[in-house]
């Protein structure tokens, strides 16, 4: 997207797994990003219900490391990981005041380029299908072959997760078999 255009956003479950990540958030960002570049990182926000500046800083003097302290409100293998990525690993009480506000704004805008899927077959969002400028908005009967109606997933329209496919299906199939 262009400088200025306005992102997507989702607050929702991320799953961090062995295989990267999943869940709501990412399946929904999925339908907008696309591999070779066309889009740039995904940022993720790893603690949205924490002010992650506020919260380093009532640590700040701890001699645990920021690992064990992510563990508290992330998984605790992704939580060390994590620290150890960005190389901070020494207690909190040694880390700056630079070096804290630079792990908040990591922590609520973290920054990851995608690499890849696991393929087709574990899919669960898929996009593109019969352009709807190529149909009957009443009907769903394509324009250049009469009797020929489109419906529900073969269609290209994207929906929110939470059941719109579901709603669409029905709905364009009534439409369809309405007409009909």
């Amino acid at each position: 997207m262009p400088r200025g255009a306005v992102y997507p956003s989702f607050r929702e479950a991320a799953l961090i797994t062995h295989r990267g990540l999943s869940g709501p958030s990412i399946l929904q960002v999925s339908s907008y990003w696309q591999f070779g570049g066309a889009r740039g990182p995904v940022a993720l926000d790893l603690l949205p219900a924490v002010d992650a500046g506020a919260w380093l800083n009532e640590h700040r003097r701890d001699q645990q490391g920021l690992g064990a302290l992510l563990a508290t409100h992330l998984p605790r293998r992704f939580a060390l990981s994590f620290a150890e990525l960005h190389g901070w690993t020494q207690p909190l009480a040694q880390l700056s005041n630079a070096v804290l506000a630079t792990i908040a704004q990591t922590l609520q805008s973290w920054h990851i380029q995608p690499s890849g899927t696991l393929g087709y077959a574990k899919a669960e969002v898929t996009l593109g299908g019969v352009d709807t400028a190529a149909l009957s908005q009443q009907t769903l009967a394509a324009r250049s072959v009469p009797g020929l109606h489109f419906i529900g997933e073969v269609v290209d329209v994207t929906g929110w997760l939470g059941g719109y496919n579901f709603q669409w299906a029905w709905a364009s199939g009534h439409a369809a078999g309405s007409a009909v």
